[in-house]
């Protein structure tokens, strides 16, 4: 990767590791070759705020450090710009950057942004928000509310797929009506997973298998039980077709792949947009944005 200036994006609150040793050692990686500026996620000032002011002073390449959030946050800025995002994950699930191969381990991850290529990928929008990752409509949200800090700490992504277990037992479906070229369908859901990007780790958006990052659509997976024995067996056959790399065949388990997408709820739903958890929101619409964000990854 071949740059002159570069701002380091740093959240220092991220992950459970010595933050200051961490900065340390990036520096100490990145800076030989690349003049960093480094700033610092506030709670009043976002990565998103951070990387527009970056770009607004020039810089050749924005890398972010910190949790799928602060990634997201960052990448927002970058949506449709000739600018690059290179990635120091440091959070709980990096889920981001495993979809993209992007190792977790400091040194890995600045030599990719030493040594690696650019690759161009799709981004999406949500009600008219940029986002990179998934949204979790219904169990996907009441996992994210439901993971405990300690438990992150411990688990790592883990903690999220046992906060969704024991959340299971207070679930209740609701009404999702999708709309797909102005064709509407409804369904009963227990939770509805749109992904631009997701790891095998993120198993509710496992429907298709392998969700593709720069296809010009968005994979959709609805779970669409109306029992807890019946989501515990459909979230075990999206775990054996993440791993296998095979698409779900269960009937509760539907999934598609669309460019654009409109999801009403009735009840309106808890929504997590890359890894965030919102408000109560009754309709997400969904846009593909194809070769939307240019991202530093490793050589293949």
């Amino acid at each position: 990767m071949k740059t002159h200036t570069a701002c380091l994006i740093f959240n220092p609150v991220a992950g459970k590791g010595n933050a200051d040793a961490e900065l340390r050692t990036i520096f100490q990686l990145l800076s030989p070759q690349i003049k960093l500026d480094i700033r610092y996620t506030q709670p009043d000032v976002s990565a998103t705020e951070l990387a527009k002011a970056a770009i607004a002073d020039g810089v050749d390449l924005v890398i972010a450090s910190g949790g799928d959030g602060t990634i997201s946050a960052a990448a927002k800025a970058l949506v449709h710009t000739e600018i690059p995002l290179g990635i120091i994950p440091r959070g709980t699930a990096n889920a981001f950057a495993a979809a993209l191969g992007i190792s977790d381990k400091i040194p890995e991850a600045c030599d990719a942004i030493l040594n690696g290529v650019t690759r161009v990928i799709d981004a999406a929008s949500c009600n008219d928000q940029p986002t990179i990752l998934l949204t979790g409509m219904g169990w996907e949200a009441e996992a994210v509310e439901n993971a405990d800090r300690e438990a992150k700490n411990w688990f790592g992504f883990l903690a999220y797929v046992l906060s969704g277990f024991e959340k299971l037992w207070d679930m209740h479906s609701f009404t999702a009506q999708i709309e797909i070229e102005g064709e509407v369908t409804e369904i009963k859901a227990l939770a509805v997973t749109i992904a631009n990007a997701a790891p095998p780790s993120s198993v509710l958006a496992q429907g298709p298998a392998g969700v593709l990052v720069d296809d010009g659509k968005l994979d959709v997976t609805i779970i669409s039980t109306a029992n807890e024995i019946g989501a515990l067996q459909a979230v075990s056959s999206l775990m054996g077709g993440a791993l296998l790399g095979t698409a779900a065949n269960r009937e509760d388990i539907v999934y598609l792949r669309a460019k654009d997408i409109k999801i009403t709820a009735t009840p309106p739903q808890k929504v997590a947009i890359d890894g965030e958890l919102k408000d109560e929101i009754p309709c997400l619409n969904f846009r593909c944005l194809p070769l939307a964000l240019q991202v530093v990854v490793p050589q293949v």
